[in-house]
């Protein structure tokens, strides 16, 4: 008689919490976790590398705390090109600097007042939207070499991370 009751106090579960939580058909949501679980962690080590910004040397065009993806395949096809958001891998690849490359191999790199100065020539830097006063000498880049520096300018040059990276050091550019 105990046994009787104790079924008739538990109430069936409803039928649309099994559809929500597995689906209709619970083997094939496994396979498909099986599937994707690999292939998730293929694209996410190999080819797409997610990163989190900390800091504030990227403001206003990535903010603090944000996290974005780094397509590590992206100068498979072409070197990286002046503007790019790329990271620069630091000490392995979870020290990572997030920056922007303004000058290209074998050029001469300097500021003048908070102007990027690219040999003799004033560069445009539409993205650039807060004033800088930076003025450093003139730094000649080798040919595996790029000059790479935060759009937050308006902090003193000491306390910025920037300056001349070699290529092997450029891990990826940023997607979005």
């Amino acid at each position: 008689m105990q046994g009787k009751n104790d079924n008739a106090s538990a109430k069936p579960r409803p039928h649309w919490i099994r559809v929500l939580v597995i689906g209709r058909y619970p083997l094939r949501a496994l396979a498909r976790i099986a599937f994707l679980i690999p292939i998730c962690l293929i694209v996410f080590h190999f080819f797409l590398l997610p990163v989190r910004v900390t800091g504030i040397s990227m403001l206003p065009t990535y903010k603090d705390h944000s996290v974005n993806l780094v397509n590590r395949l992206a100068y498979s096809r072409h070197e990286p090109r002046r503007g790019d958001v790329v990271t620069v891998r630091l000490a392995g690849l979870h020290m990572m600097l997030l920056k922007r490359i303004i000058g290209l191999p074998g050029e001469t790199v300097a500021f003048q007042d908070g102007t990027v100065i690219i040999n003799r020539v004033p560069l445009d830097e539409p993205y650039e939207t807060w004033q800088c006063n930076w003025t450093l000498p003139p730094e000649k880049l080798g040919l595996d070499e790029y000059f790479v520096v935060g759009d937050n300018r308006t902090m003193p040059p000491q306390e910025h991370e920037f300056g001349i990276v070699k290529r092997e050091r450029i891990v990826g550019k940023i997607l979005f």
